[in-house]
């Protein structure tokens, strides 16, 4: 794509004489990335300072630097000051490569918990709704037909411009997309005109970051407080987040709620291991759902999915087919089954509420005669006030557990466990520090009447240790034990 620094900085930059038209190859937040012809965009990070490596930048071949106006000398390209680079990057991005978010529609959902699972059942929906959808978030990138190499999982505001403008070129016409606190805060989506948002909950999480509860809440606030009177917000009024962010939104709501009157919600249902069978009231509709879905928050989760596809027009029998045709949500109450019958749940549940919403609900469905099992860890660099918490919920659910890493990152495991065990009451438990061991032990012990509940890592395949991303799949090391098994029988 052809473009120049004046072109593209247009929007933000009021003395747009004064910008010289030279002309743009790529734009680069990462300084070994710049290449000769490219804008290298310098921002202050958590961990670095990108305003340090601009000598970097123009010696790989930066064409122009900007800047958050920090005293970095004379340059011999152009510099172009303003006081938020990450906002500036997001709206360059969006310029460069044409505002592709405009040519598709977007569905954003925020949350502390839920969005992958309600993102997975909307583009269920749209998918038997023929529209050609795009999902994005934990999971990846989820495109059918699509390049993968195209694409990044974690994304900045560039790549997601440039994710966006493939799509769009490969006649995709639905993106679905899970939109963290820290994207917003960072500006990572400030350029993305949404369609169609949703509210799932909120709960404490990534107050490492935040630092309040109340800034946390203002970071997903913000996604529905720029919305266009053209969109439409679908918010879960049984939250009391959610009960303030009606009255907060710039687009009108769609209100869900498993247990309050609301504008979309159940009028009978039935939460089994086997799934979800109800029937929801949508206004003069009814949908009937059979899901194999599990657990009160999944019933939520499919509300919220209802509201979303009725925002888009889709048809209510399309609506119906797309849920129940969800059979399972990668990483989310997925249900593997040991050698002997038992249960294994692997869940990628990793705050204090999500540990309550699977543990209660697996509990409450085992066998009278049955164990619950938990395999657990909490990741390091993370609310070390959530740990104490989230060992208590455990040992509440659980007839026995193993605490074990959960991507320690840089912390040391040793001080992680130290801080679980501070919240716990009993000695019913196993400090394991090789997960994979661990998980073992756990299926060993296996009568046919428990359940194995696995949390925090889903379908993740990596354990981070000091910054490093070892090969690691709670899921392979069940199929494994399982495959094993019964080889030797």
């Amino acid at each position: 794509m052809k473009q120049t620094l004046n072109k593209l900085v247009k929007g933000f930059i009021a003395a747009n004489g004064d910008i010289p038209a030279t002309p743009i190859k790529d734009i680069r937040l990462h300084s070994n990335n710049v290449e000769p012809g490219d804008l290298y965009i310098a921002v202050h990070g958590t961990a670095a300072d990108g305003h340090d490596y601009i000598p970097e930048a123009l010696e790989n071949g930066a064409s122009a630097i900007i800047t958050n106006g920090r005293d970095v000398g004379t340059l011999p390209v152009p510099q172009v000051k303003v006081s938020n680079p990450r906002k500036a990057a997001s709206y360059v991005a969006a310029e460069y490569y044409g505002h592709p978010s405009t040519e598709l529609h977007m569905v954003g959902i925020t949350g502390t918990n839920g969005k992958t699972s309600t993102a997975t059942l909307i583009r269920s929906i749209l998918n038997k709704a023929g529209c050609k959808t795009a999902q994005l978030g934990t999971l990846g990138v989820i495109a059918e037909d699509h390049e993968q190499g195209k694409t990044l999982t974690t994304m900045d505001a560039i790549n997601l411009q440039k994710l966006l403008r493939d799509l769009s070129d490969d006649d995709f016409t639905h993106v679905v997309m899970e939109v963290s606190s820290h994207a917003i805060h960072q500006y990572r989506v400030a350029d993305v005109e949404f369609d169609t948002t949703v509210f799932t909950n909120l709960t404490p999480e990534h107050l490492d970051y935040h630092g309040t509860m109340e800034d946390y809440y203002n970071a997903k606030a913000k996604l529905f407080k720029s919305l266009p009177l053209s969109a439409t917000a679908v918010v879960n009024s049984n939250d009391k987040y959610g009960s303030r962010l009606i009255n907060e939104s710039t687009a009108p709501v769609i209100k869900t709620s498993v247990t309050n009157n609301s504008d979309v919600q159940f009028k009978d249902v039935s939460i089994s291991l086997s799934g979800i069978k109800g029937t929801i009231i949508a206004g003069e509709h009814e949908i009937e759902i059979d899901s194999s879905l599990v657990g009160h928050f999944n019933a939520e989760n499919i509300l919220s999915a209802v509201g979303a596809a009725l925002a888009m027009g889709i048809p209510i029998g399309t609506i119906a087919d797309g849920i129940n045709h969800c059979k399972v949500v990668s990483g989310r109450m997925e249900t593997l089954t040991a050698p002997n019958g038992a249960p294994v749940v692997v869940d990628y549940a990793h705050t204090p509420d999500a540990y309550e919403k699977v543990l209660n609900t697996v509990y409450n469905l085992i066998p009278k005669d049955g164990k619950l099992i938990t395999v657990f860890g909490c990741g390091g660099n993370r609310d070390a006030s959530n740990r104490p918490l989230m060992g208590r919920l455990v040992e509440q659910f659980s007839n026995h557990f193993y605490i074990t890493p959960d991507n320690p990152r840089y912390e040391k495991q040793d001080d992680i466990v130290n801080d679980i065990v501070k919240g716990l009451s009993t000695d019913h438990y196993d400090v394991i520090n090789d997960r994979g061991v661990a998980l073992k032990q756990a299926l060993v012990s296996l009568n046919s009447n428990d359940v194995l509940v696995v949390l925090g890592k889903g379908r993740e395949n990596y354990q981070e240790i000091d910054g490093i991303r070892q090969p690691y799949s709670d899921i392979d090391i069940v199929e494994e034990f399982c495959a094993n098994s019964a080889t030797r029988s």
